[in-house]
């Protein structure tokens, strides 16, 4: 009989969840209260690398380079599937100082992560990047040819049992949602979803302000990184301008202080920027969580609830890597050890 499978959130983990389990047999609905990717997956900037690992608690930076280093073949295969091109490209990243100095350099070669120092700054050439919101078309054009069944514009109510195991889910217009497990992989919203039994996990929205410029292509070569503001390059010219970190809430809206203090940062970085017309200003919403470690794993009081939500700003970057492990639990599979850190706690 065929295992079925509810996934609650579709962004880049829930829709790469999705297709590993598909692609493991299973029968698969994926549910979102708004639209496929047009969360944090979309909002983000797309780079596949988490910025300055040496800052980072060694589970971040393990998952984030086991997801990335699945991205050339991934992208690879959703464009010769569905003809749908995400635009992975390796940039290279510049971190300008102060980028960590010798401790830097020391986790480089300790990682096996080319860098070298150009003029005081740190030059990763192997850095890459995607173009997130062709990488979210191309993974549901992939997911409907996989028969996932794609369910948008659909709330979910919260938990419907305290304990035990879950049979059904209604959402909040009636419809009733029957599978052998539950996966939340709803991002900011995950708490909400979850109420209680999550509270201690401390996952929460942390806002994020972007800004988008175009200029010819190539006018900018790579990824420029300083004080924890970036600047991307797309191979159409392009240039995307961020982020802020914010804690306010489920409020999305953008504002004009955060608009000023990322056009000042940008034209700093690259003064061409200071004359170029701003085309686009937004926000999105990440599952903030303490030191960026998510959690992938099956909840302890429920037979078949599973979590793979609280990727902070990584989500894109380690969706790959979160979905293998996450279906090696559903399917029984052993799971590589450094897994062990995004237990439920």
């Amino acid at each position: 009989m065929t295992n079925k499978a509810v996934i609650i959130g579709a962004g880049a983990v829930g829709c790469l969840s999705a297709l590993v389990l598909a692609r493991r047999g299973w029968q698969v609905t994926l549910v979102d209260k708004g639209v496929l990717g047009g969360e944090s997956s979309w909002a983000g900037g797309g780079i596949l690398f988490p910025l300055l690992p040496w800052k980072y608690a060694e589970p971040v930076n393990r998952l984030a380079l086991a997801g990335a280093a699945a991205y050339p073949a991934l992208c690879e295969e959703l464009t010769a599937a569905t003809g749908i091109d995400p635009q992975y490209q390796v940039s290279g990243m510049l971190a300008l100082p102060d980028f960590g100095g010798a401790a830097a350099q020391q986790w480089c070669l300790q990682h096996g992560v080319a860098a070298e120092l150009r003029d005081g700054a740190l030059w990763l050439p192997t850095v890459a990047q995607a173009r997130n919101p062709r990488l979210m078309q191309a993974l549901r054009a992939m997911l409907l040819q996989q028969e996932v069944q794609i369910v948008e514009h659909t709330e979910l109510q919260s938990l419907p049992v305290a304990a035990g195991r879950i049979t059904v889910w209604p959402s909040r217009d009636g419809r009733q949602f029957e599978a052998d497990a539950f996966i939340v992989t709803a991002g900011a919203w995950s708490g909400e979803l979850l109420k209680e039994q999550v509270r201690h996990l401390h996952i929460k929205p942390m806002r994020g302000q972007m800004l988008l410029y175009h200029l010819p292509p190539g006018t900018l070569p790579h990824i420029l990184y300083h004080e924890d503001f970036y600047l991307i390059p797309r191979l159409d010219g392009h240039i995307l301008a961020g982020s802020t970190v914010e804690d306010v809430g489920f409020d999305k809206a953008t504002t004009p202080q955060a608009a000023d203090d990322l056009q000042r940062k940008a034209s700093r970085l690259l003064p061409v920027l200071a004359d170029a017309p701003l085309i686009k200003h937004w926000s999105g919403l990440r599952p903030g969580s303490p030191e960026n470690i998510p959690v992938i794993a099956r909840h302890p009081a429920f037979d078949n609830l599973y979590l793979n939500t609280g990727h902070f700003r990584y989500g894109v970057t380690m969706a790959p890597a979160s979905a293998e492990i996450l279906a090696g639990q559903l399917c029984g599979e052993a799971s590589p050890a450094w897994a062990d850190a995004y237990a439920f706690p």
